[in-house]
């Protein structure tokens, strides 16, 4: 009854039963739902699991939910009333209370009586009972002190152990020992471990013993915390609980997949080296094989006692473990992490959290969490779920990519057009493409193409590739080169499909170069009546319509390729982008529409526009100059994943030459 009696008293958690009423309130979500922390509301589900304060009938399926969770807690609580309470501390790793056993059952009594009580046929209502000689009154003892926290801290204070037959025993040695040993079994499993531990009447101070709790305040030993590690002394300790705490089905994969992406986790917990080592495991912080003694698991200040310069090495590399830490360290943390050129994200709920959360790149706070850590962080993590910070970071990771897929699309073709213009002007040549031209372009046939590329997939090999820089460009050195070999390309097949036309007219390109003067300097064939013909107004409209259209495939053959910017096409293909597909097929049908509105019944439209319909001879000269250009990206994109790969490589073995220094005897 002791075990119960500590669970239940010193709490201040509780469990709330949801009946749902009726059709109108709609499904009650949850049946039964906490208030106050995990730990606590475990030991107040533990304290109804040992019953033995509240009368319930066999068949609990006839009691509401609002009466079944909380009833033997409940019970404990009102008839032993809470007359102080020992906050807990990090330094004593500890909370008490001081209770009033006096209006009460004698615990023993409970313990011995347990079925008894469950299954009277009349209600325990705390009074005295002639029809239950049970149930008297304790009158020797009054004030108790229940105490519950850290096994190492807590049994440290112990003088005596209650045995499961009721008997207190003196802690010797050998006993101490056979216990730690049963707590580091419980914590490798691995259980969060409690001790549970009373200080009776006989050994609590006498200023305790007879304390009514009308102030707490001016009590001498009560009003100074500094003073509440000798009131916890002298205790006997009646139980170790073992608490589970499972990571959600889906941790320990997201955790592999930040290994892969070169993230790593580091974990802050007030739990011992043991059950956070064994936590660890579970979740691929650590390797599952690996030996304990070889883990980066530092416990209390074990770290913080190493030389600065040792911290700092300890933490540039691999997952690290941090146990019985304090919300002070976890500050102190994320400025060597940031000293180290580090992007930390700290995730937190408490108080004790938010400088922490406010100081850390991304501070995460959870759903669940204070309003105060909330405040303090860049971001709320609704549900709670460590896979949803590795989904964002993948989603990051993704608009990052998309953004250079939209700028490589939209600045490798306005490359291709500058280039057009400049080299047509350099070569002499005429215009190849009119002030419509561009602005139809433009307006168009980039914008849809440009905008759909926001929508591209991850890559399939995004996650698995190391962190960028944190001072690293959007536009790197290589992305430029490529942007501009693939506008010049853009450029050339832009004059090159223009000047073909001519040529096939008989015309060189030096006499191209000086069109100005044709009839003058030269005289095509056919006469110097064909110089109108071939260079003014009208004339000059199909090998222009020639250009637009191959800057115009070319152009959607670019975003097809762009729906990744580093893998293949035939990896990631632009069926992958159903917006893509629509982006690039709507702007070319608007293209082909405008084409051939002459033969629609609309002639008016496609001269206005300067442009005039194709044969499929001209189509078979458009694909042969655009179609190049997915070879052009294709090579330039199997060049970049090299690029990449020696980068990485480079930077692994710096990593490794390092590693050698910094270890080396």
């Amino acid at each position: 009854a002791d075990v119960a009696a500590v669970a239940a008293l010193c709490n201040d958690a509780s469990i709330i039963g949801n009946d749902g009423t009726g059709v109108d309130s709609g499904a009650v979500e949850r049946i039964f739902e906490r208030t106050g922390e995990p730990t606590e509301a475990a030991l107040c589900i533990l304290a109804e699991k040992l019953g033995g304060m509240a009368k319930l009938p066999d068949t609990k399926d006839l009691v509401p939910p609002s009466t079944l969770a909380s009833a033997n807690v409940d019970s404990w609580r009102m008839n032993f009333p809470r007359m102080a309470t020992l906050e807990f501390n990090r330094d004593r790793k500890s909370m008490s209370v001081l209770v009033d056993f006096q209006k009460g059952l004698d615990p023993s009594s409970i313990s011995s009586q347990t079925n008894h009580i469950n299954n009277d046929d009349t209600e325990y209502d705390g009074k005295d009972s002639n029809k239950d000689t049970t149930r008297k009154k304790k009158s020797v003892a009054q004030n108790r002190l229940l105490v519950k926290g850290a096994p190492n801290m807590v049994l440290d204070r112990c003088t005596h152990v209650k045995m499961r037959d009721g008997k207190v025993v003196k802690l010797t040695g050998s006993l101490k020992r056979s216990i730690e040993a049963k707590i580091t079994e419980m914590a490798v499993r691995p259980l969060r471990c409690l001790a549970l531990a009373v200080k009776d009447e006989s050994k609590l101070e006498r200023s305790l013993l007879k304390f009514d709790g009308i102030d707490a305040t001016a009590h001498p030993l009560l009003k100074d915390s500094s003073k509440y590690k000798d009131i916890e002394s002298g205790l006997t300790l009646v139980g170790i609980v073992g608490i589970k705490d499972p990571a959600r089905p889906e941790v320990p994969a997201s955790i592999r997949e930040c290994s892969q992406a070169g993230i790593r986790v580091m974990m802050i917990t007030g739990d011992a080296r043991d059950t956070a080592i064994a936590i660890a495991k579970d979740v691929n912080i650590f390797e599952a094989d690996a030996d304990p003694s070889t883990l980066k698991a530092f416990e209390g200040r074990e770290f913080f006692l190493k030389d600065e310069e040792e911290q700092l090495e300890i933490l540039k590399r691999d997952n690290i473990v941090f146990c019985r830490a304090q919300p002070a360290d976890k500050q102190k943390l994320v400025k060597m992490l940031q000293q180290l050129g580090e992007i930390p994200a700290m995730t937190g709920d408490g108080v004790n959290d938010a400088p922490a959360l406010q100081q850390s790149a991304i501070g995460v706070a959870m759903g669940t969490g204070t309003s105060v850590a909330k405040e303090a962080a860049d971001m709320v993590l609704a549900d709670d779920n460590f896979s949803t910070i590795v989904s964002a970071v993948e989603e990051g990771r993704t608009i990052y990519a998309n953004m250079q897929a939209f700028i490589c699309f939209l600045i490798s073709c306005n490359i291709g057009e500058i280039c057009a213009i400049f080299f047509a002007t350099l070569a002499g040549f005429p215009e190849p493409l009119t002030a419509m031209h561009l602005l139809w372009i433009n307006l168009v046939t980039d914008g849809p193409p440009a905008t759909a590329l926001g929508f591209n997939p991850p890559s399939p090999g995004m996650m698995e590739s190391p962190p960028r820089p944190s001072d690293e460009p959007i536009m790197t050195k290589w992305l430029l080169t490529r942007y501009i070999l693939t506008g010049l390309y853009v450029g050339v097949a832009t004059i090159g499909v223009f000047a073909q036309h001519y040529v096939q007219q008989g015309i060189t390109l030096s006499e191209l170069a000086n069109w100005s003067h044709c009839g003058q300097a030269w005289v095509p064939p056919g006469g110097a009546a064909m110089c109108t013909n071939l260079f003014r107004e009208s004339g000059r409209m199909l090998p222009q319509t020639l250009s637009l259209t191959t800057l115009v495939c070319m152009e959607m053959l670019k975003a097809l390729s762009a729906v990744s910017v580093n893998d293949s096409l035939f990896r990631v293909g632009p069926q992958s982008n159903k917006w893509l597909l629509l982006g690039v097929s709507g702007p070319f049908l608007l293209h082909l529409l405008v084409l051939y509105s002459s033969r629609l019944g609309l002639p008016g439209l496609g001269e206005s526009f300067g442009m005039v319909p194709l044969t499929w001879d001209d189509w078979t000269t458009v694909l042969l100059w655009a179609a190049p250009i997915l070879l052009v990206d294709e090579i330039l994109k199997a060049i970049g994943r090299r690029v990449n790969a020696k980068s990485l490589e480079h930077q692994q073995q710096q990593d490794l030459t390092k590693d050698s220094e910094v270890f080396s005897p």
